[in-house]
């Protein structure tokens, strides 16, 4: 392979760059998009539009994370911080500026990209737990800033109050309204992303990852690339962090504490790091177990007398169920849910040749 191949005067080599290059995935895209368009918003009970809601959210917060951690192999465990660098930076500027949520959502994102630059630059040099210390007292200092700076927050863990985001004057009062607003966010996420990955600069990323010396020997620029991780991977959590302060109607430290971190690590190692669909399939997974916890706890007190309040052990079980679900992925199948989707797919596929 020529030096520089990954260099900026390259030339992308002639690939098929679509993203459905076959009719049964344009026919999978369309199905999807008339299920979660046109049938779901509109026959969904406003429980389960909540649900998908904070699956929408945590989809766009896991693909950015994947970005950083699966495609040049940075490890972090603070995507909370610069999800709430972004909600708070929205919630000033609507608050304080009337802001209109066009404008507040991209602003949070970029004031999280460059929290990401100060972040990644001294990040730069180190790897491994190394790195994981750094990110882990950047969720620490930014904690700490929210809570003593007044320009922030307004004082000591003050939360700054968020009307619904309105389109043409109308609040978005509704599951339903938030369900359509998210829709187009998280269609971009995924695409952009789906893009980067087939791009140059993806493809540096995933060169930096498999071996960052044998990269650097080919022309790529290791520190400009893992700062580009950083910074798209901050504006990726930046939105969400608005996302989900326009949701919960609150920007509260309290919601992008060190655990938010964790459960976003967990999404992209047990949906599988470096792809696209393991992040959608790993934020779906997590958002949805403590929901399913809860209501496998009720119905097992439901039945069994005295055992009502097993409920208050959710929060324990969760962190318990993480705990196991990443050692058996890291153990059995470390590409996780995306490999396993992947092998059923092929199954079904020999299944349907072989009838």
């Amino acid at each position: 392979m020529h030096p520089n191949t990954f260099g900026p005067q390259s030339v992308m080599p002639p690939v098929d760059m679509s993203l459905c290059p076959t009719p049964a995935s344009r026919l999978t895209i369309a199905v999807l998009a008339v299920v979660f368009i046109a049938v779901v918003p509109m026959v969904g009970h406003e429980y389960y539009l909540s649900i998908f809601n904070l699956i929408f959210i945590a989809i766009i917060g896991a693909i950015g994370l994947n970005i950083l951690v699966g495609s040049t192999g940075q490890i972090s465990i603070g995507h909370g911080a610069f999800m709430s660098v972004g909600a708070y930076m929205g919630a000033n500027l609507i608050v304080r500026m009337d802001a209109p949520f066009w404008l507040a959502i991209p602003a949070g994102g970029l004031m999280a990209a460059f929290i990401g630059v100060v972040v990644g630059i001294p990040s730069l040099r180190i790897r491994g737990i190394y790195l994981v210390v750094t990110t882990l007292a950047a969720q620490l200092i930014i904690e700490w800033l929210i809570n003593h700076v007044p320009a922030i927050s307004g004082g000591v863990a003050t939360s700054i109050n968020v009307p619904r985001p309105s389109i043409f004057g109308v609040p978005l009062k509704t599951q339903q309204n938030f369900y359509f607003l998210l829709v187009p966010f998280v269609i971009v996420a995924i695409v952009a992303a789906m893009n980067l990955k087939r791009s140059r600069i993806g493809r540096a990323f995933i060169a930096i990852r498999d071996q960052d010396i044998a990269a650097e020997i080919m022309g790529i620029d290791i520190a400009r690339y893992k700062l580009i991780a950083f910074v798209i991977s901050s504006f990726y959590a930046g939105v969400a962090g608005v996302l989900y302060t326009y949701y919960l109607g609150v920007a509260n430290y309290e919601q992008f504490q060190i655990n938010v971190s964790i459960d976003y690590l967990a999404m992209i190692i047990i949906g599988g790091l470096g792809s696209v669909r393991g992040a959608i399939l790993g934020a779906i997974f997590v958002t949805l177990l403590p929901i399913a916890s809860r209501w496998g706890l009720e119905a097992f007190g439901a039945v069994f007398a005295g055992a009502g309040d097993l409920a208050s052990y959710i929060p324990h079980l969760r962190m318990i169920v993480f705990g196991v679900l990443i050692i058996v992925f890291i153990v059995w199948e470390p590409d996780g849910l995306n490999k396993i989707w992947l092998k059923a797919q092929s199954r079904c596929r020999l299944l349907t040749r072989t009838a």
